[in-house]
């Protein structure tokens, strides 16, 4: 099964900007967006249709913010919409997926970059998905979890650590929680398979240059359990893409 997590910011936008003939292109078996911005009547899903893909949105109860979408050529046994927490759920952050005896979650976890309230919220948002993710594994032991993490975890994962050692997304306690997960038997798939500096996901829009420099984030991740750990075939990230200020991230892995 190869899977693609993106932020899309906007789906419509990045339809604008050719979304769609990347799609045709056929860059994996299943997509994972974040940021949808929009509900599944704000496009064609026509188009989608006709190229072969089956399509679950969760969009958010506000319109144009937030939402999460699955667009997969292989159709799911079981489709859950969120978490069973509607203070998660109305702002469309998670959809799961089932493919035989793997769980697939697709998060848009929060930001806390516009404040004190939002950054609580995020804090909030992590204890309860960690929570959460214990719990599903004892039923399901083979979990993938993908998404916009909106954590840079180690200074590698940021082009200056020092710069931004107060900023959120890079706060102690956002990169303590992302240790904790990590070593609760979690895998970081992309780093896993490539320890090499300077390989971002999300580049700020503030200043053309940023990306052209590649003065980025990684804060897009594909996670798994242990008991996947060793099925894992390719990880990849891919810069040029680039329908968004964020890029896809990729993984290959036995099933």
């Amino acid at each position: 099964m190869r899977i693609i997590s993106y932020n899309v910011n906007g789906i419509r936008a990045a339809i604008r900007k050719g979304f769609l003939d990347w799609l045709a292109s056929d860059p994996a078996d299943v997509i994972c967006l974040q940021e949808t911005k929009a509900t599944k009547d704000d496009i064609d899903v026509r188009e989608l249709e006709k190229l072969g893909w089956h399509h679950y949105w969760l969009s958010a109860r506000k319109k144009g913010y937030s939402g999460v979408a699955v667009f997969t050529k292989i159709k799911p046994d079981n489709i859950e919409y969120g978490t069973g927490n509607p203070w998660s759920d109305d702002e469309g952050r998670v959809i799961q997926l089932d493919f035989k005896n793997i769980r697939l979650i697709n998060a848009y976890f929060p930001s806390g970059t516009s404040g004190t309230e939002r950054q609580d919220f995020k804090y909030e948002w992590l204890d309860k998905i960690y929570t959460y993710t214990n719990r599903l594994r004892k039923k399901i032991p083979n979990l993938v979890l993908c998404g916009d993490y909106n954590i840079a975890h180690e200074e590698i994962d940021i082009h200056n650590p020092k710069g931004n050692k107060n900023t959120s997304g890079f706060l102690p306690e956002e990169r303590a929680w992302m240790t904790k997960f990590l070593k609760n038997d979690w895998v970081d798939t992309f780093r896993k398979l490539h320890p090499e500096p300077d390989r971002y996901s999300w580049w700020s829009q503030r200043f053309p240059s940023v990306r052209l420099n590649n003065k980025g984030w990684r804060i897009d991740y594909i996670a798994v359990t242990k008991p996947l750990a060793n099925k894992i075939i390719d990880a990849e990230i891919f810069p040029e893409v680039k329908h968004s200020d964020h890029c896809p991230v990729y993984l290959e892995i036995k099933t």
